[in-house]
């Protein structure tokens, strides 16, 4: 019997601990398929490549058996989900992007906190200027979608001294940081916060859930961090938030994304960007390899996968 092919987004010599028991087939995307997809067994989604990419290979996908995203978020994957045949695991990349997107959440909040983009400003035009601007310590946050990232998020906030973090994720419970709260709490929470924390997947439920009521639930000079998804916020009613003056915010993910050269969140007040980096780091792919490698041993001994999310 010939062997399963398993199509990986990087060369399979990168990654020890592959079982020897597969045929690795490399595909990062591009136009051309590596082999036939009717073959393949076991997909790891391309890398940032985007929802086209993604899907295209899976109508063609007979012998599925399994779709495994190297990201948090499955939303890049779930439209082509409807065509397969039933019992096709998809399974995403829980902790991989913990340590790398937390990172740079507490990075856009301490840097617009304390103006780090003026000062950068200020160093490329020789101005020295000292100005009195806000601290983390001492505020309060909310933390909204409360998974491994956002629970990574509270970790390397604490030693910041904040005054204090709410959680929101889909529904109530406990954590070891304490309880948190559902989303019908949001709205009472919303105003008592001086940092709001966008963790959240993109969902029908999350899709513009973070419109102009929302937003003007906010308190005045609040920060809003977005390294969740671009599309969980309502572009338009940030800008008029942004343009008023009254909200400031750190996004490192828009809608639309990328953004086009004149589009109008660029040239936005009080707003810091970053292009959809959350994940890229050095710390990704370590850890992205070490769950392939698990995955595929637990799928080569008849054993179950972790972090299945989906099962069509």
């Amino acid at each position: 019997m010939s062997p399963l092919d398993v199509w990986l987004p990087f060369p399979a010599s990168e990654t020890e601990g592959l079982p020897s028991s597969f045929q690795y087939r490399f595909w990062d995307g591009s136009k051309e398929f590596p082999a036939d997809p009717a073959e393949c067994a076991f997909y790891v989604v391309p890398y940032m490549k985007g929802p086209e990419v993604a899907v295209r290979p899976l109508p063609e996908m007979k012998q599925l058996r399994v779709i495994q995203t190297v990201t948090a978020g499955i939303d890049h994957v779930t439209p082509g989900l409807a065509g397969l045949a039933p019992g096709v695991r998809l399974c995403n990349a829980r902790g991989v992007h913990d340590a790398s997107t937390s990172e740079l959440a507490l990075t856009l909040t301490l840097a617009s906190l304390r103006g780090v983009p003026g000062f950068v400003r200020d160093q490329a035009e020789r101005r020295w200027q000292a100005v009195r601007l806000p601290a983390l310590a001492d505020k309060r946050v909310l933390i909204v979608g409360y998974g491994s990232i956002g629970r990574a998020v509270e970790e390397r906030l604490i030693p910041f001294e904040v005054a204090r973090v709410d959680r929101i994720a889909r529904t109530a419970r406990e954590s070891v940081h304490g309880p948190v709260h559902g989303l019908g709490d949001l709205a009472d929470l919303l105003p008592t916060a001086d940092v709001v924390i966008l963790v959240t997947p993109l969902t029908e439920q999350t899709r513009g859930m973070v419109d102009a009521a929302f937003l003007g639930r906010m308190k005045d000079e609040a920060l809003l961090v977005n390294v969740g998804r671009g599309p969980v916020v309502d572009t338009d009613a940030l800008l008029a938030e942004l343009r008023s003056g009254r909200l400031r915010a750190a996004l490192d993910v828009t809608d639309p994304e990328p953004l086009s050269v004149d589009h109008p969140l660029w040239d936005a007040p009080g707003l810091l960007l970053t292009p959809h980096v959350g994940g890229l780091s050095s710390a990704f792919m370590p850890r992205a390899r070490r769950l392939l490698a698990s995955q595929l041993g637990r799928f080569a001994a008849g054993e179950e996968l972790e972090h299945v999310v989906a099962t069509t």
